[in-house]
């Protein structure tokens, strides 16, 4: 894996434990634990708590940033700054925006629906579906669906320089295979299975699995399991157009030069993701998506238990299939993903039930310090104000909730740190 550092600003205070994607660690597998998630038990979201996360990351590089919580049928939304730095215009809870790897939720979701209906058997060998596309055949689905395949993140090296590298990709159209080819001239990170290591390759690969188990594009897919049946309004997929449809907020990708001008990186292909990362939508629709999700209504109870099937990270998160569970200070656990896209960060969360579901976006991206900040957007929609006490605790330093310092790690490039 890509060993350079970028770094730039320090953060004032201990750093959240984002690590959206770390180097790899011995796969350990656990069931799911009875922490409080369920909506019922959960006290009332802390929106003021909320509204200032909101302002620290505006104040920390963020252009903009929104929130939207849905609890048991009430919405709560909160917003501060711009979506677009050239009319000023206030950003806003309509506003659409690229998710990034929360799109790996979509694509893992389709192939449960395919292993619902037995046309897929998470633990046959990815050359069985894919024959000689990839080097070893005890790679699995369920590996590449974990990110324990050992396949190399071919974005450690395509984005090791943030700005170059999205603007030699920016407009560019890439196959499935020619993006797999670029994983594959590196050394692999890990035998089949020994291990967690986050890669964009396994979603590349699943999205080769959707297109051909079903013969429709992963769009058509998305579309027609996902999309409509949710009535998802504001969620697309449009690789390998480059353009957000409607109202959309501009995201802006922080230069690795400390001093340096935000670009505007709204327009691009998004093509070196695609089913890694290259779906649209906005915080209602996202909530939608992972409250169905956890509440049973896009799988079977079965392959619900599989995405629950938890590899450990590190202290606070776990990773399922295509699914991460975050362990928040106040014993909760709560289900969905982060998502990092040049321009944009969100983070996409629901309690076990379902019912109570965050999301929030900062629109900007290639800044360690608000990564870190967008975990404690989960702390006051779930905690509630519980959180407070912890966070100006002496034993663990003013605002944080855990005493380790740690860089983040975005799910681009994820062998490059940030902070």
């Amino acid at each position: 894996m890509v060993s350079r550092t970028v770094r730039r600003a320090t953060a004032s205070a201990v750093a959240l434990l984002t690590l959206t994607a770390v180097p790899a660690h011995a796969a350990t597998h656990e069931s799911d634990t009875t922490r409080t998630s369920s909506a019922a038990a959960l006290p009332a979201p802390d929106m003021a708590g909320l509204r200032a996360v909101l302002r620290t990351l505006t104040a920390q590089g963020a252009p903009g940033a929104i929130a939207r919580v849905d609890d048991h049928g009430t919405v709560h939304t909160a917003a501060a700054g711009i979506a677009d730095r050239s009319t000023r215009r206030a950003i806003g809870n309509a506003d659409r925006f690229r998710i990034g790897s929360i799109t790996k939720s979509f694509s893992a979701v389709v192939l449960l629906q395919l292993a619902d209906a037995h046309k897929l058997d998470l633990d046959a060998s990815v050359d069985r579906y894919l024959p000689g596309l990839l080097p070893d055949k005890r790679i699995t689905v369920r590996h590449v669906l974990s990110h324990r395949s050992g396949l190399y993140d071919y974005t450690n090296s395509m984005f090791a320089s943030s700005v170059s590298g999205f603007e030699a990709v920016r407009d560019k159209v890439f196959t499935y295979r020619q993006l797999v080819q670029l994983s594959l001239r590196h050394a692999r990170t890990n035998a089949p299975g020994a291990a967690y290591s986050y890669s964009n390759t396994n979603f590349v690969v699943a999205g080769m699995l959707i297109e051909k188990l079903t013969g429709h594009s992963v769009g058509t897919e998305y579309r027609n399991r996902v999309i409509e049946p949710l009535k998802l309004r504001d969620t697309f997929y449009v690789h390998p157009a480059a353009k957000i449809p409607g109202r959309y907020a501009h995201g802006y990708l922080t230069p690795d030069r400390a001093g340096a001008k935000l670009v505007d990186a709204t327009d691009q292909t998004v093509s070196w993701a695609q089913s890694a990362g290259a779906v649209i939508s906005t915080t209602r629709d996202l909530n939608t998506f992972f409250s169905a999700l956890l509440g049973g209504r896009l799988t079977s109870a079965a392959q619900l238990a599989q995405m629950e099937r938890w590899t450990t990270v590190n202290s606070t998160t776990r990773y399922g299939l295509g699914l991460r569970r975050r362990d928040l200070s106040c014993g909760v656990s709560v289900y969905g993903h982060t998502g990092a896209v040049q321009g944009f960060y969100t983070y996409s969360f629901t309690s076990k039930d379902g019912r109570r579901s965050l999301t929030a976006l900062a629109n900007t991206s290639n800044n360690g310090t608000v990564l870190n900040t967008m975990a404690r957007t989960l702390e006051s929609a779930f905690c509630g104000k519980r959180t407070r006490t912890i966070q100006n605790s002496p034993l663990t330093g003013r605002g944080s909730y855990v005493t380790e310092r740690n860089v983040a790690y975005e799910d681009i490039a994820p062998g490059v740190a940030r902070d």
